[in-house]
């Protein structure tokens, strides 16, 4: 099987490499980041152009920040579906708008060419070890065919419905992750002003209902004040961005995503944008003058 990635960003770079780890030896690669593409290709996988990826390519794969990057790369002008033929399949694990994944998917069977949403959660870390989780939309038939190869990258691969239904479990997982980390936040500020030590409140909940994967992903990095991007706030205000329009156009009433939009955005506007998110606690920091376990 011949595979075309197109995207070798934060998460993108680790995801080749754990392709080729799997055992998909032909692997092609682009990215306007000459470094990143280089340094996949020290590992096994060739350069190539996105025409040579639709050309030769049995399955496309991109990871790109949002809706208009995937449209560019597929659609434009010089797009990857204009080399592609029937037979092939796209697969989009961006995180980008359902409507999106379902327009692009709708362009695509115009030439025969079949389509997953397969977009992710986990983050840089899950990206490097290869255990993300996949939310797909698509064909059963498509799914079965194409799981091992997300398999080499994540350690949950579940098909959630057809096209855009992948996106639509990405966003629902995006307000979880978003309002988890505002409430650990909010309570450890709390436990801090109230004299009790949030390293020693968060021991004593996380085993309890309370606790959570994001708890004990980003409690740590608040408590140590470590802000080093594993997902960017940037990147959860566009994914929110897409939950909230989502949202409306299907009339799900959804003010705690609105609420944690407004407190993402304000960091973005205090240099807060390439931080990773769990650094909504500086938000109640510049508001209480104090810095959580510290």
């Amino acid at each position: 099987m011949k595979i075309g990635l197109i995207g070798l960003g934060i998460m993108g770079r680790p995801m080749a490499k754990n392709i080729l780890k799997g055992g998909f030896t032909d692997l092609l690669v682009s990215d306007l980041n000459q470094a990143a593409v280089d340094d996949v290709v020290s590992c096994g996988a060739k350069q190539a152009t996105n025409k040579e990826i639709g050309e030769t390519c049995d399955v496309v794969l991109t990871m790109l920040p949002n809706s208009p990057h995937v449209k560019a790369v597929m659609l434009g002008a010089n797009g990857v579906s204009n080399y592609m033929k029937e037979g092939q399949v796209f697969i989009d694990m961006s995180s980008i708008n359902p409507v999106a994944s379902k327009e692009i998917a709708a362009e695509l069977a115009k030439k025969g060419v079949e389509m997953l949403d397969a977009p992710v959660s986990g983050g840089e870390p899950k990206a490097i070890d290869g255990t993300l989780s996949f939310m797909v939309g698509g064909k059963q038939e498509i799914f079965d065919k194409f799981k091992p190869l997300l398999e080499t990258m994540g350690a949950s691969v579940v098909r959630c419905g057809e096209v855009g239904a992948g996106n639509t479990t990405k966003l629902a997982n995006q307000i979880v992750v978003a309002c988890n980390i505002q409430a650990v936040a909010e309570a450890f500020t709390m436990a801090q002003k109230a004299g009790v030590d949030p390293q020693l409140v968060f021991e004593a909940i996380k085993g309890g209902l309370a606790g959570s994967t994001v708890m004990n992903a980003k409690a740590p990095m608040m408590i140590a004040g470590d802000d080093k991007p594993g997902f960017k706030i940037d990147l959860h205000i566009k994914d929110l961005n897409n939950a909230l329009d989502c949202a409306h156009s299907v009339g799900a009433p959804v003010p705690m995503t609105a609420a944690v939009q407004e407190i993402l955005q304000w960091m973005h506007s205090h240099e807060g944008g390439q931080k990773d998110h769990s650094a909504i606690a500086q938000y109640y920091e510049f508001l209480t003058d104090i810095k959580i376990g510290r």
